[in-house]
């Protein structure tokens, strides 16, 4: 075992705060999962169990092995895998999947493995570590508007396009997340405004064109409004089920909840075990449950800070805080849906809720965090042991140039 632990470089603490989490997500997902085994009968709760197991062990696998590159050779990996992402984003849209009649193209079906892969998710990643290496690029230099159009805010919009027309939530998050990054990364607030405005723009454009051209056009656009219609309204009688079901189980809850393994609104709540985990395990654990989560994921965001900040190259600073702010964030993000501070956006628990893609790019996301954290560990044994520096390997001399 100690050896084992050997091989884990990088914040402890990060380490830990993700194993309790994932050790912890077995017991509202096999609660949670009950509804689901009655509706399709397939192994029972324990199968659903089993495959949220295979989830985890797949993702702790990737975030082992993203933990261990060196973080700077991810600067040339995203410019590689950036046109990957893009043309996976056309396939999503072009292949139509429909999933009991919902227009849902936002997942690969990946036949040889019997699973769904989202690529929205990959995309998302993929491009915060893109937009942190071109902001590291220019970080000493003066910045025009019009040199940053296509190599920055190209790639961005065309992402945000193919993504938006399944996957309105996803994209806002995205969208939202890169401006927080250019922010952090020193670029201009006033040609932040006009990308804001123009961001506003063509969403305009979308939805009109969509619900001009419903045919030509397939989206969501009309989920969309009605979802956030019905969260303004103060009439109760268009409460969408799901939310009103998530209060019930808040409120059955308390301080103590009632029990784990004894929810009775996983029998009624839609996405239980993945949108609407949140409700469940307040129900079961209540106020104690919540708060022990939510302080988690406080945690989480809290050592993602720190790491940054102890980071010694700007692109370590920006690709810790690209791909680690928006994982907390979307943890809000769900608890905050499930007491209704949000509309419904369809965002899942990272390592909690069951899933297969949103864990396995949580996992990445943290082997990307873990894999700066583990470079300032190294530099600092070195410069204790005062090892002399080992000569340049030929793909560090490419990935600074990328």
């Amino acid at each position: 075992m100690g050896t084992i632990f050997s091989q884990l470089k990088g914040d402890k603490v990060i380490w830990a705060v993700a194993g309790l989490l994932a050790i912890f997500s077995f017991l509202p997902v096999y609660s949670a999962s009950s509804n689901l085994a009655y509706l399709h009968g397939d192994g029972g709760t324990f199968g659903f169990l089993i495959v949220h197991f295979f989830h985890l062990l797949l993702g702790f696998c990737l975030l082992f092995a993203v933990h261990k590159v060196p973080y700077h050779y991810f600067r040339g990996i995203s410019i590689l895998l950036l046109p990957v992402v893009i043309a996976l984003l056309i396939f999503t849209i072009l292949q139509g999947t429909t999933i009991e009649g919902a227009y849902a193209s936002r997942w690969i079906r990946i036949p040889l493995l019997n699973v769904s892969f989202q690529s929205s998710t990959l995309a998302a990643v993929v491009l915060m570590v893109y937009v942190a290496r071109y902001l590291s690029k220019i970080v000493d230099q003066k910045v025009n508007f019009k040199e940053t159009i296509i190599p920055l805010w190209l790639p961005v919009f065309v992402v945000l396009a193919l993504i938006l027309p399944a996957n309105f939530s996803t994209t806002a998050i995205i969208f939202c997340m890169v401006l927080v990054l250019m922010f952090l990364g020193g670029y201009p607030i006033k040609y932040l405004a006009a990308i804001v405005g123009a961001g506003l723009l063509m969403l305009s454009l979308f939805i009109l064109t969509a619900k001009a051209f419903p045919g030509v056009l397939p989206s969501r656009v009309d989920t969309w409004s009605s979802r956030i219609e019905t969260f303004f309204s103060n009439d109760k009688e268009t409460e969408q089920y799901q939310v009103e079901k998530a209060k019930i189980a808040i409120a059955q809850g308390g301080i103590t909840g009632v029990g784990i393994g004894k929810s009775v609104q996983r029998n009624f709540l839609p996405q239980s075990s993945s949108d609407f985990i949140y409700a469940i395990i307040v129900e079961e654990m209540g106020l104690v449950g919540a708060f022990a989560v939510m302080f988690g994921y406080l945690l989480l965001l809290f050592r993602i800070v720190i790491v940054a900040t102890k980071a010694n190259t700007i692109f370590g600073k920006l690709l810790v805080m690209g791909v680690g702010i928006p994982m907390v964030f979307q943890a809000l993000i769900n608890m905050g849906v499930a007491v209704e501070l949000f509309p419904v956006t369809g965002q899942t628990l990272p390592l909690i809720s069951s899933g297969g893609t949103s864990i396995w790019m949580t996992c990445i996301s943290l082997g990307l965090i873990l894999s700066v954290s583990a470079k300032r560990e190294e530099e600092i044994i070195e410069s204790q042991n005062k090892i002399e520096p080992e000569e340049e390997n030929p793909l560090d001399i490419l990935s600074e140039a990328l």
